[in-house]
């Protein structure tokens, strides 16, 4: 019966030492965040996503909070049909990420 525990003693404080990095937002906390202007809205953060890679169509769009920092990841399907996972600084826009889903 110890050993098990034992086993999973090392796992448990790895996941206690590493809280999960984001989370994701509702629609309400994200109504409430732009109507304080501490985001911009994800329509203009999108236009800014599609123009980076033109002919793209939206996948899934959430709002996260990753470190204090709000953060839209998008993801779009290019035309050539490859997925892409875009991360962009809700609050000003600057590029985060962008690479192959």
């Amino acid at each position: 019966m110890r050993a098990p525990l034992l086993m999973t003693l090392p796992l448990a404080l790895l996941l206690a030492a590493n809280p999960a990095a984001s989370r994701d937002l509702d629609q309400d906390e994200a109504l409430r965040l732009r109507r304080d202007g501490l985001i911009q809205p994800l329509e203009n953060l999108l236009q800014q996503a599609l123009q980076r890679h033109p002919g793209a169509s939206l996948l899934e769009a959430e709002l996260e909070e990753e470190e204090g920092r709000y953060v839209y990841e998008i993801e779009l399907l290019t035309r050539d049909g490859v997925a892409r996972e875009l991360e962009l600084d809700a609050r000003d826009g600057t590029l985060l990420k962008d690479e192959v889903d």
